[in-house]
């Protein structure tokens, strides 16, 4: 068999590995959507590196659109088979997928008046949302833990890897000349310790690894310590300068982490007294999700639950889901909080709120996540004295600030922890993908360091015969 690597390679969106059977067979780890690469996205998104009608199986990781947004473009190209994931992640793919292809057919439709208008040839979006309705009675769910035989050649068994609700540690194993292969994919791995998932799972010895690397460079800060960070800030911009604090937050994930740390502070009883917005339709639709997923919570907010049937709500929150009321916060004078998607700042209401906001000194601009090096997010995180957003130029007059342990990826020592299952002297060889070239390397120095031999970096449409 061989495994050819068609995205997140030295890079962090586009995840998709092809695994081939001698027999033929394909099955594809993930089918997710390049982001932030600028000119090159759509390029991109619009090439797979084969045939969606070859492949007999997906399998995906988790329900973020940079691992599953290529789906519906890949059922609109041909693909008939099956998709497996967790319960959870189907839940949250389904309402990823319909707001992607809203993105897609409006992008598209704005795109296409500007070339008609120099006399261009119109362009296509990748989907719409008839793929996404096509594509979703292919989904069977899988829970975690428990053997799902899908053949006779193939068996696949998810672990909980703790990144956001639904998400999994894929182990396969897969029978080829009478001889079994074990293959694990990683996935997004999450935090240990987090506030409100389960610490990832321990996962089978596997022959071959596909790991992520995002933070394989790094450590973060304590997890406890965000709420104390977010109280901090809160306080500076709305109490002591009477201003907003803008939080450009993933819509799954990012958002319920904010969520509960807010309501954590109100049963603290430190919460300051004022508005609390989350701006973001898909958001909302997204925090309902979760709440239906509760059983995945860790034992902590378990415990919470008795005294707490909302772990997400809290006094002074309004959710916003009409496009007006949004705009009317772009001239709201109080002070408030408002958080809104994309996590990234490259699109959404937040790139609005941040444009109206970022020329006034009392207002805070705060990141709480990893941004594409070209993302209108990461050239905040650069603090430059002004900055283009919608064509326009601004003077960046408001703070710019981070919360570094807010990640829900794991850093280098949680991804030494998530692999000490593993006896590395039986690992044939390991594959870094889902990460900058720089961190990858270092990364990859680490995992040899700690024994792990053969280590490689894949190049994009790269293969490799596993034996």
């Amino acid at each position: 068999m061989k495994i050819t690597f068609h995205g997140a390679t030295k890079t962090v969106t586009g995840s998709k590995h092809l695994i081939t059977l001698d027999n033929g067979k394909n099955i594809l780890l993930d089918c997710g959507m390049y982001q932030g690469l600028g000119a090159d996205t759509l390029k991109l998104n619009s090439d797979f590196g084969f045939n969606p009608q070859d492949i007999n199986y997906v399998i995906l990781s988790h329900a973020h659109i940079d691992h599953s947004g290529l789906i519906p473009k890949l059922v609109h190209d041909g693909f008939k088979g099956r998709i497996f994931s967790t319960p959870a992640t189907i839940d949250l793919t389904e309402i990823l997928l319909f707001n992607s292809a809203y993105i897609q057919e409006t992008d598209t439709a704005y795109v296409n008046k500007i070339r008609r208008r120099e006399n261009k040839k119109t362009v296509t979006p990748l989907y719409n949302y008839e793929d996404v309705r096509n594509a979703l009675p292919l989904f069977e769910q899988v829970e975690y833990k428990t053997p799902y035989p899908v053949d006779d050649d193939m068996e696949i068994q998810f672990f909980d890897c703790g990144h956001i609700i639904g998400s999994a540690t894929t182990f396969l194993k897969l029978k080829e000349n009478n001889k079994m292969t074990s293959i694990a994919f990683s996935g997004d791995v999450g935090r240990y310790g987090d506030p409100v998932l389960k610490s990832p799972q321990r996962f089978p010895q596997a022959d071959y690894i596909i790991i992520e690397s995002t933070y394989g460079d790094k450590l973060h800060d304590d997890v406890d310590s965000y709420s104390d960070i977010l109280k901090t800030h809160i306080v500076k911009t709305c109490i002591e300068k009477r201003g907003k604090l803008i939080i450009p937050a993933f819509s799954v994930g990012r958002t319920q982490e904010l969520l509960f740390a807010l309501n954590e502070l109100e049963l603290n009883g430190e919460l300051p007294d004022i508005e609390y917005f989350v701006d973001s339709p898909l958001s909302i639709e997204a925090t309902e999700v979760v709440k239906k997923h509760a059983k995945y919570f860790n034992r902590n907010v378990q415990k919470l639950f008795l005294i707490d049937n909302d772990v997400f709500a809290f006094k002074g929150l309004r959710y916003i889901k009409d496009a007006e009321e949004s705009k009317k916060l772009n001239g709201k004078k109080e002070p408030c909080v408002i958080i809104s998607a994309s996590g990234m700042a490259e699109a959404g209401r937040v790139k609005h709120h941040i444009a109206n906001s970022i020329g006034e000194k009392r207002n805070t601009i705060l990141m709480v996540g990893y941004c594409e090096p070209g993302s209108l997010g990461a050239r905040l995180k650069q603090r430059p004295d002004e900055i283009g957003i919608f064509g326009e130029r601004f003077k960046v007059k408001a703070d710019i600030e981070e919360i570094n342990s807010m990640s829900a990826h794991a850093d280098y020592g949680d991804l030494s922890q998530y692999l000490a299952c593993q006896n590395y002297d039986l690992v044939k060889k390991m594959f870094i993908v889902h990460g900058e070239p720089d961190v990858q390397q270092k990364f990859r120095n680490r995992l040899i360091k700690k024994g792990f031999y053969d280590v490689v970096i894949p190049e994009l449409h790269q293969s490799f015969s596993l034996k």
